[in-house]
């Protein structure tokens, strides 16, 4: 700290003014960004009546767990926390597994036909066939109203694809490959026990990225699924904020139930709450390969 200061006392005043200004807008844009979050959580502490008359603004007022009681009483929450958990786990499973395949693929220079392929799939970026065609060749598969509507379809993102290969091409030399080919090791072999301990960096970048979209999707939830056993948390978190409250015969405890009406407010709150939980257990895990894995991944290519 007192060496910044020391440099910022050496700058020259052009400088300093820039410094000064940056600080201020970046602490201006830090607020706008961290107060709603302050908001909800204050609110999803404070009482029903207090919410309702607009009293709450950054600490909980009149402090309650009525809402928190409500949403953990409520059979939906528990089936679309299940679910949400069940489509993060299995589909990031999947897309790290078809990611890494892909990318390993493409990052060997002895594949022929490489460069046409990395093209083909670059041009999935900028043009799909759109909402109906993905709904009927969903349709036409069997997989609407089934779990792996949600799984299969966006099984391997372009984007990660390509920060994961540049990041297996800058940091598993090809004659790594080569030696161990000498040693006897197969391709199979060498992507289990070489590449994938190698690449803990992008594979915890990877793990966020598409856990962090499993959890928050809903749309394709929305298109695919009818069936409300099977819908994420999302959706579920989506018709209470539309209905502006849970449906009374969701809530096991009957005391709970007169409150809803008054407690509505803070229902909405808890449960955002409640359903940021995971993603905020999850990242300080990963958060000291996430920079490491993304500016590698991405510098060369």
């Amino acid at each position: 700290m007192a060496t910044a200061f020391q440099k910022f006392k050496n700058d020259t005043l052009s400088d300093k003014i820039f410094y000064v200004v940056l600080t201020i807008i970046l602490t201006i844009f830090f607020i706008l960004v961290l107060y709603p979050c302050i908001f909800v959580l204050a609110a999803s502490f404070s009482s029903g009546p207090a919410v309702q008359a607009g009293r709450v603004y950054l600490w909980p007022v009149d402090f309650s767990l009525e809402g928190y009681k409500t949403v953990f009483n409520t059979s939906t929450v528990w089936t679309g926390f299940r679910n949400s958990l069940f489509y993060t786990v299995a589909g990031t499973c999947i897309n790290i597994f078809v990611t890494m395949i892909a990318a390993y693929g493409l990052s060997r220079p002895d594949v022929p036909g490489r460069n046409g392929l990395m093209l083909f799939f670059t041009f999935t970026m900028f043009f799909s066939g759109g909402m109906i065609p993905s709904y009927m060749l969903v349709q036409k598969l069997g997989m609407l109203n089934t779990p792996w509507a949600l799984l299969i379809p966006g099984a391997m993102g372009v984007y990660n694809m390509i920060v994961a290969r540049t990041f297996i091409q800058s940091n598993i030399p090809i004659e790594l490959l080569e030696a161990a080919k000498i040693d006897g090791c197969d391709d199979i072999t060498y992507f289990v026990r070489i590449v994938i301990p190698l690449s803990k960096a992008i594979l915890a970048v990877l793990t966020l990225f598409y856990g962090v979209g499993h959890w928050n999707a809903y749309f394709n939830a929305m298109i695919y699924l009818h069936d409300k056993e099977l819908y994420p948390l999302t959706l579920f978190l989506r018709e209470i904020l539309m209905a502006d409250q849970i449906d009374p015969s969701t809530v096991a405890d009957p005391e709970l139930q007169a409150q809803l009406a008054q407690a509505a407010g803070v229902i909405k709150y808890a449960l955002i709450v409640v359903s940021m939980i995971p993603v905020l257990l999850i990242y300080p895990f990963v958060q000291k390969y996430f920079v490491k894995g993304v500016m590698i991944g991405s510098i060369k290519g």
